[in-house]
């Protein structure tokens, strides 16, 4: 039997930031193959299955972890965007920001992110902001395959 795991696409510049989201992710089991990508351009690559993602697997990830502030295009352009396109625009989006300015939080649900979150992110608060979208670990994670009795 074989077990499609969701993807998460991780859309954050900062090394620090990628790998503080992987250790709580890894520390909640979550088994989901995670892609990571480092600025706007990249995300929309990833989504569009162009440049060097180009023979990524198909299909949309199940959530994108969007980080606002990201070089060559920020996360509120990357939003736009997704959440323009009939293809993109039913991907859950989990805004994670070190911006606590109201225009940000704002503009963000404005453009359709389904949660906002502020980092350093606590893992408590990405669960609930999962929550929050309707798809909890439904959403993000697989069972494990039964064992074979055989």
């Amino acid at each position: 039997m074989m077990i499609t795991v969701k993807r998460i696409l991780l859309a954050e510049d900062s090394d620090r930031d990628a790998e503080l989201t992987l250790e709580a992710l890894a520390q909640y089991n979550v088994i989901n193959e995670i892609a990571r990508v480092r600025d706007g351009s990249e995300t929309l690559d990833y989504l569009y299955r162009r440049g060097q993602f180009v023979s990524r697997p198909v299909g949309n990830p199940a959530v994108v972890l969007l980080d606002l502030k990201m070089p060559k295009m920020d996360g509120l352009e990357v939003l736009r965007q997704m959440k323009s396109d009939p293809q993109l625009r039913l991907i859950p989006v989990v805004v994670m920001s070190s911006s606590r300015e109201e225009q940000d939080h704002l503009m963000s649900y404005e453009l359709g992110a389904n949660a906002y979150v502020v980092k350093p992110v606590k893992f408590n608060e990405f669960v609930n902001a999962v929550k929050q979208i309707g798809a909890f670990w439904a959403l993000i994670n697989e069972p494990p395959p039964e064992p074979h009795v055989g």
